[in-house]
């Protein structure tokens, strides 16, 4: 079971968050899927929502993609380790206008699968060094 869960995972990451594969969301998220992340207020409740989430992000970061560096899986439970990648070329990320600014980020996230679809995951990544190499932060190592 757990190499069916990471397979899946590894799916859902190559296709869904890497190359925004709708129809594969569809088929490995269920219909109400949680995700949690310290950048969203709340937990982004159902699938339907969470393909807003990463459509907006994949509209601001039409390269997004990302390179998983470690995966473990117990029981119902994935965990991933990985890099994220983008440019900044297209829309607006909050109130950061596109500058063609590159950015890489390192990340962990944890899924729980059942019955062969994902039906939560969990996100901790490093926003904060992505939104200092866009420059929406100062970087006070180099001003």
């Amino acid at each position: 079971m757990s190499e069916r869960n990471k397979a899946i995972v590894r799916r859902y990451l190559e296709r869904v968050i890497g190359k925004g594969d709708w129809a594969v969301a569809d088929e490995l998220l269920v219909p109400d899927f949680v995700f949690t992340s310290p950048y969203t207020p709340e937990p982004v409740r159902g699938r339907e929502a969470f393909k807003g989430m990463i459509g907006a992000l994949r509209a601001s970061f039409p390269d997004m993609h990302v390179e998983e560096h470690a995966v473990i899986a117990e029981g119902d439970l994935v965990a991933t380790r990985w890099l994220g990648a983008g440019t900044h070329t297209g829309a607006p990320f909050g109130a950061v206008p596109a500058g063609g600014k590159h950015w890489e980020m390192t990340g962990m996230s944890m899924y729980r699968v059942r019955e062969g679809r994902i039906v939560e995951g969990w996100l901790n990544d490093d926003t904060f060094g992505m939104m200092r190499q866009l420059g929406a932060i100062p970087d006070a190592a180099h001003p």
